[in-house]
């Protein structure tokens, strides 16, 4: 009988030990990855996948940090600017609808802004040989740095029309030849422009699915 027992209790702790190995090695769960997907960021505006892999290839990350994103300050603006009365001296202040740095990494970083301006031009002829056009919005441009889109929001009375200026930073250090990073930049513009144009209920944005096309000069 004594031996019986032995022979049960050392099959037990075999049994506890192999289920301790099964974790790892290490008898530790897998920790899950740090920060937020691409789905995730700031309200999941990259959710598609085109505009997943941009954010991914702009961060150059599978995850990211949110870097004191603003999103219902910038549309609560917006929405007091299309209530307010047009007047040319008015100058509103663009807000970060969303901020992200890699969840790991160097110092890179990617800013989204947000503000009602007003009628163009938005692209002189001077800059426009050192940027390239895309068919989306009212105009679009973008360097490797830097990018532009704009976009009318037309809404129900008593509001009146906006034109939002969306405006995109990204890491700083790409060569500004880098023309895939400058259709990157414009693409995430526009992820954010057409969530934004959603939240706000505008008609008529013109905004492009996806990646926007380059336009002909």
């Amino acid at each position: 009988m004594r031996s019986a027992l032995a022979g049960i209790g050392a099959a037990l702790a075999m049994a506890a030990l192999l289920t301790g190995c099964s974790d790892g090695g290490d008898g530790e769960a897998a920790q899950e990855p740090e920060g937020l997907t691409a789905a995730e960021a700031c309200g999941g505006f990259a959710k598609e996948s085109s505009t997943a892999a941009a954010l991914k290839a702009v961060l150059d990350s599978e995850r990211f940090e949110d870097d004191r994103s603003k999103p219902d300050k910038a549309l609560d603006a917006l929405r007091g600017d299309s209530r307010a009365p047009r007047a040319d001296s008015y100058q509103p202040q663009a807000v970060r609808y969303c901020g992200l740095d890699p969840a790991e990494g160097g110092p890179k970083d990617l800013r989204i802004e947000l503000v009602a301006v007003g009628k163009g031009p938005y692209l002189n002829s001077e800059l426009a040989k050192s940027v390239t056009s895309y068919a989306t919005g009212l105009q679009a441009f973008s360097s490797a740095g830097l990018g532009k889109l704009y976009f009318t929001c037309r809404l129900k009375a008593p509001a009146h029309d906006i034109v939002v200026e969306t405006t995109i930073w990204g890491p700083a250090g790409h060569p500004d030849t880098d023309l895939e990073q400058r259709t990157r930049l414009i693409t995430l513009a526009n992820a954010a422009a057409r969530q934004v144009s959603a939240e706000l209920g505008c008609a008529d944005t013109g905004l492009a699915e996806g990646v926007p096309a380059t336009k002909r000069s």
